[in-house]
């Protein structure tokens, strides 16, 4: 059989998603498998709206099984992000081809950088350049253009890209045995501000989402649908500022040992955190106060909501402990039964099914429920605690 892997936020599901699903179908007619991201995202943010409503858009629009990447993985940064995904692909046993988004779309050029991040020599020069204060995705890229030159080092600027690096770095240290095609990007730029033809940005369509306007022109009809439930039921969108007495009431109890061992927290960053948050009046400022040339925007975020919900390296130490399903079409339900005999780990079809897991997996699914119940709270009509354990699975 033929199955693509697509790793995806879908939030929300647009037009060029659909393109990238159409595309991983010409190259896997047998079946599409998408690992999506929970409730919260990798920009260190709630996601627009719930993972159920975005896995029906991604089945809608050509996916046959959806899987969950957990929250330990999907609030996190590209290369951890990029390996929860790429191990769950790689657990499931099926999947032969892993297909993304790339600006570039050379797979050559992305091989070459992912190969150029680990060199010793640009380690090296890494290194100098976070002493200078720089980021580290610009430091990265700085040092990979000092040792490898301009057309390498390109491929480090653009976000999709960037992932696209981090599956491949991924899949080689899992020993994935799929292959990787990156699908060029069509229409406009990752964060653009305007549309181009019948293609927005996802942040674009969030911002428009939530001010109210028309998205239709950018997203597939059976997308916009399932938007429009979620709008009509009051489940949509989230809003981050329903968080933010409650952030920053722990922010400003919080001490430094309330960061320790939280993911991507290093050289004082919490400090820069905490001491914000004793003058800011919402939680936005304290991600600006916080942000230096050395911390981007995104981290600060990530490790905010990291440690407001408790969550701990040790959940992402050993990898993805178990294959949660979101939903499935009739030719996903095959592709299931397929796995039945594939699968390297526990498949998860009912929140019961975690009683029989490990207490590795069962301490993250707890970390799942918690996250989702303070989600919960940031959606226009407030949803109780446990629907993790309540919520059906999308079948179409």
């Amino acid at each position: 059989m033929a199955i693509a892997g697509v790793i995806a936020e879908f939030n929300p599901f647009h037009n060029g998603h659909l393109h990238l699903l159409s595309e991983a179908r010409k190259i896997a007619p047998d079946g599409v498998v998408v690992v999506l991201g929970g409730n919260f995202t990798q920009r260190g943010e709630p996601a627009l709206y719930d993972k159920h409503y975005r896995a029906a858009a991604a089945l809608r629009g050509g996916a046959d099984l959806v899987l969950e990447l957990p929250i330990a993985f999907s609030l996190s940064s590209a290369p951890i992000f990029a390996r929860g995904g790429v191990s769950v692909l790689s657990a499931l046993g099926l999947v032969d081809t892993l297909v993304f988004g790339s600006e570039c779309g050379d797979f050559s050029r992305l091989s070459l950088a992912a190969d150029a991040v680990d060199d010793a020599r640009v380690q090296t020069e890494l290194q100098t350049l976070l002493q200078k204060g720089l980021v580290f995705p610009a430091a990265r890229e700085a040092a990979v253009r000092a040792v490898f030159g301009g057309d390498i080092a390109d491929v480090l600027h653009s976000p999709n890209d960037i992932l696209g690096v981090e599956y491949l770095r991924a899949a080689w240290a899992c020993k994935a045995v799929f292959r990787c095609v990156p699908v060029p990007r069509i229409g406009n730029a990752h964060d653009a501000n305007a549309p181009c033809g019948a293609y927005a940005s996802a942040t674009l369509l969030r911002e428009n989402i939530r001010a109210g306007k028309t998205v239709q022109a950018f997203m597939p009809q059976n997308a916009y649908a399932i938007l429009q439930t979620a709008l009509k039921r009051r489940e949509a969108p989230s809003d981050y500022a329903k968080l933010d007495t409650a952030v920053l009431a722990f922010l400003r109890t919080a001490t430094p040992a309330d960061f320790f061992d939280v993911p991507d927290v290093s050289e004082g960053i919490e400090n820069r955190i905490l001491a914000a948050a004793k003058t800011a009046k919402t939680l936005w400022e304290v991600f600006d106060t916080a942000k230096t040339k050395r911390y981007t925007h995104a981290r600060i975020r990530r490790v905010v909501l990291c440690a407001f919900l408790g969550l701990k390296t040790d959940l992402q130490q050993n990898g993805v402990p178990y294959l949660r399903v979101l939903g499935f079409t009739a030719r996903g339900k095959s592709l299931l039964r397929a796995a039945r005999e594939t699968a390297k780990l526990p498949i998860v079809m009912r929140a019961a099914d975690l009683g029989k897991c490990t207490p590795e997996a069962q301490k993250l699914f707890e970390a799942e429920c918690k996250s989702t119940d303070i989600f919960n709270l940031t959606l226009p009509q407030i949803k109780p605690c446990g629907t993790e354990m309540t919520d059906n699975l999308v079948q179409i």
